[in-house]
């Protein structure tokens, strides 16, 4: 079982297995095959200690993944927290960011249903 980036990779084709790799999604895996010069057919079994080497090495100088990007990511959503920007301010009180309606649906960022009382007459 092959080890990149902290990740062990799932004996996959190599394109779908690079997808594992937080950071990397299905153009990039696509792109680092190219760049290696390693068929995406492949299965990572089938790989030499060299070739995933070589994948290594790319991932490392050309992307940003795991750990750090998880990093990155967080540091961006905190300083739109504290600049008090309309996002931080949405980030802050856990609804949708990225303007979709939140009267119905909104399920997943919202959380679960909490009922309010009706109107005593």
């Amino acid at each position: 079982m092959a080890r990149i980036a902290g990740i062990d990779l799932p004996n996959k084709h190599v394109d779908i297995a690079l997808t594992y790799i937080y950071g990397i999604g299905r153009s990039s895996a696509i792109k680092i095959c190219r760049t290696t010069g390693i068929d995406t057919e492949r299965r990572i079994n089938d790989l030499s200690p060299e070739e995933i080497n070589e994948l290594r090495q790319s991932i490392e100088n050309d992307y940003t993944v795991e750990g750090r990007l998880r990093t990155l990511v967080s540091l961006n959503i905190k300083r739109l927290m504290d600049i008090g920007s309309y996002r931080g301010l949405r980030h802050r009180k856990g609804l949708p960011v990225r303007g979709q309606r939140t009267r119905t649906n909104a399920r997943t960022r919202k959380g679960k249903r909490k009922t309010v009382a009706g109107k005593k007459k």
